[in-house]
């Protein structure tokens, strides 16, 4: 599929009708989320007949684009039944057969569970802002014991501290792009109408 078919039928993919502050939840861009699953695809060849998670999958814009890659199998993992809701109905419209999904939480995951599981995980994790500090290093611990292969969203103001902490866990890190992230004023204490952040798509990986 092509890069501007694949951001076409993400365009059509429903969002969070009420976003919830605590948990972050940020929409990843139809142009993003193509780009980025896209270079996942024809650059590294991670995605078609592969079992790939995606870790705060939200209402599932990046599985549903990874389905249409021909994953074998997209797990989205998410701690809200709300936007998992959205995520079904959205795969139903799709008649996307190739995507499963997990309720929890993964902060609270038992160690070691679901671990090398999969081939690849992508993910948009919460950058870690206002009540939730840490969490995108959270996120990455788990992912990196799931799949040897991850593929995430940080903002470029903390790439020193990730480098660190993809040490920490043996992980190769590789910065793929910088990107311009359009945040929506979602939230009341927004008082743009849009933000942009800079972020790095990165690809982690283990020997």
């Amino acid at each position: 599929m092509k890069l501007k078919a694949l951001e076409s039928h993400l365009q059509q993919v429903d969002s969070f009708k009420k976003p919830k502050i605590l948990l972050e939840q940020y929409p990843t861009s139809p142009h993003i989320a193509a780009c980025m699953l896209y270079t996942i695809q024809s650059t590294f060849n991670d995605i078609e007949g592969k079992l790939v998670a995606d870790l705060g999958c939200g209402c599932g814009v990046l599985s549903i684009g990874t389905a249409m890659l021909n994953a074998g199998l997209c797990v989205g993992f998410d701690i809200d039944n709300d936007a998992l809701d959205i995520f079904r109905s959205n795969a139903e419209e799709f008649e996307i057969s190739n995507v499963d999904l997990v309720q929890c939480d993964l902060c609270s995951l038992e160690e070691g569970a679901y671990a090398n599981t999969f081939d690849t995980v992508i993910m948009n994790p919460p950058f870690g802002t206002k009540h939730n500090q840490g969490i995108d290093m959270k996120f990455l611990s788990i992912a990196s014991t799931m799949a040897k292969t991850v593929y995430s969203l940080h903002k470029t103001s903390t790439r020193e501290h990730i480098q660190k902490k993809a040490n920490d866990l043996g992980m190769k890190m590789e910065v793929i792009a910088e990107l311009r992230y359009d945040l929506p004023a979602s939230y009341k204490f927004h008082k743009k109408k849009t933000v942009d952040i800079q972020v790095d798509f990165i690809r982690f990986s283990k020997a």
